[in-house]
């Protein structure tokens, strides 16, 4: 399936879902936000996808949302935002969801929705390019793309506020100094470093990677009893697993588990 704003590809276990609009930087329209959709079911729905990768070409990550379209749509804009966000929040969701565990490389500004799309990501590698800002409020709108849930996990509410009301722009060591991000690698290396983590997590046991990305999730808004029982069922879901029966073989056994993700 070919796509008009994104490049999609599946090697070694690893879904490259990349953003190719760098003449428009990145920006997501209507189109793209369609587009990652689809694609994140994809990745979702196919066995042989054990990891994604999220890139973008071009010096920037993303600016965001495309705002020259939401310019052009005059009085249709609040309808233009409520069917943008449909497709972008659902991407999100996929990618918060599926078991396959989402490594971000962000090479260049992640900017409003942009830095809403990395921050979904379960990991954010970063080269000294990457840039991060919110960017809402400076034209009087207010963030979506999950931002407002992920951010406040991340970094606490004091800091979430800070970025979300002045627009602060963070660079990629305050990023790594916030809790942003989990790694901070040379621009050169930084996307074969970003997909060889993500072709490594591609051989871990895929289904449990999805319980503890459940699990961690839920746990903000579980009480302690609650979030224990969710444990105890995910454990026990676990070890019906190929994946869960093998690793302890291979413990017993003192080898190397090979996990095929089922």
């Amino acid at each position: 399936m070919a796509y008009r704003h994104l490049l999609y590809e599946v090697s070694d276990g690893v879904a490259t879902l990349r953003l190719n609009r760098p003449d428009a930087a990145n920006g997501i329209d209507l189109t793209t936000a369609r587009e990652l959709t689809e694609a994140t079911v994809r990745a979702d729905e196919d066995p042989d996808v054990r990891a994604v990768l999220l890139a973008a070409n071009g010096k920037m990550f993303s600016a965001g949302g495309d705002v020259k379209s939401f310019a052009g749509a005059g009085e249709r804009l609040p309808s233009l935002l409520k069917e943008l966000t449909v497709y972008l929040h659902a991407a999100v969701s996929r990618l918060a969801r599926m078991d396959a565990p989402v490594v971000a490389a962000v090479g260049g500004p992640a900017a409003g929705a942009g830095m809403s799309l990395a921050l979904a990501a379960d990991f954010v590698l970063v080269s000294d390019a990457a840039r991060f800002t919110m960017a809402y409020t400076r034209v009087g709108l207010s963030p979506d793309g999950s931002s407002t849930y992920w951010l406040p996990r991340l970094i606490g509410t004091r800091r979430t506020l800070e970025l979300m009301m002045t627009n602060r722009t963070l660079d990629a060591g305050e990023a790594l100094d916030w809790g942003l991000v989990n790694g901070l690698v040379d621009a050169a290396e930084l996307e074969s470093e970003a997909l060889a983590f993500a072709t490594q997590l591609a051989k871990g046991p895929t289904r449990s990677f999805g319980s503890v990305k459940r699990l961690v999730q839920a746990s903000f808004s579980e009480s302690l009893e609650t979030q224990m029982e969710h444990e105890a069922r995910a454990i026990a879901d676990a070890s019906r697993t190929a994946d869960g029966r093998e690793g302890i073989a291979a413990f017993l056994e003192k080898r190397a588990p090979k996990f095929t993700g089922r």
